[in-house]
């Protein structure tokens, strides 16, 4: 049978349009303060208000931030028991297959006990995912002594197996998370040149486990220059 080797450009005029079957759920909070190693029991909290989210496969809970640099790439780190000031502006953002919408309506007003300081959840507002061509995950799982080309290698694998294509990736700075059951070692990752179907479907699907500890949850980034990969 002979192959075809010609490819058609996509029309430029045509506009992707995002798909809304996954969406972030961004919750205003009132939070004076939380401990900077707050990911699990943000979890634990969310866990109790929704019993079935271990069972949502697509369900991601994205890190609480204090200040930040104005790329996003870099956060101030603190020790696992200090303290970080939660600005009125910062939010919680869940992100849910649409399908759970109505559960998410059940969080406003409800109030969370995250390591014993209160979160008060206020307005929800739905958003959808971005088809920026460059995103970026603070936490992708990795093994303790893994290298970056090791640990490039095996995400290229898992990206291109959802039909997604590789043109530019870039690892970034090794961080820790503590729970109960030890310790999960991850890299920052970043992807560009993404197609707009490719960098929904890559926010959509993650990238490996933890989405409940933040792992995996690719966030738009508006371009590759000023990124510093310290970060």
């Amino acid at each position: 049978m002979k192959q075809n080797f010609w490819t058609e450009e996509k029309d430029s005029q045509t506009r992707y349009v995002i798909s809304d079957d996954v969406m972030d759920f961004v919750f205003s909070i009132k939070c004076k303060c939380l401990p900077y190693e707050h990911m699990y029991a943000l979890y634990q909290a969310l866990q109790q208000a929704l019993p079935w989210l271990d069972e949502e496969d697509l369900a991601g809970i994205q890190a609480i931030y204090g200040a930040e640099s104005g790329n996003g790439w870099q956060r101030p780190e603190g020790d696992s028991g200090e303290l970080m000031y939660i600005s009125h502006r910062q939010k919680l953002i869940l992100r849910m297959p649409k399908t759970r919408m109505g559960e998410m309506q059940g969080l406003v007003g409800q109030s969370l006990d995250i390591a014993g300081y209160s979160l008060a959840l206020g307005k929800m507002e739905t958003r959808l995912l971005s088809d920026m061509p460059t995103v970026f995950a603070r936490f992708v799982i990795s093994d303790e002594d893994m290298d970056e080309s090791l640990f490039l290698e095996q995400a290229a694998e898992k990206i291109q197996a959802m039909d997604i294509g590789i043109r530019k990736m870039l690892a970034g700075i090794q961080r820790q998370i503590m729970t109960p059951d030890g310790v999960l070692h991850t890299r920052s990752l970043m992807l560009a040149d993404l197609e707009p179907e490719e960098s929904v479907r890559l926010q959509q699907r993650g990238l490996g486990s933890h989405r409940h500890l933040g792992c995996g949850l690719f966030l738009p980034q508006k371009g590759i220059s000023p990124v510093s990969l310290g970060g």
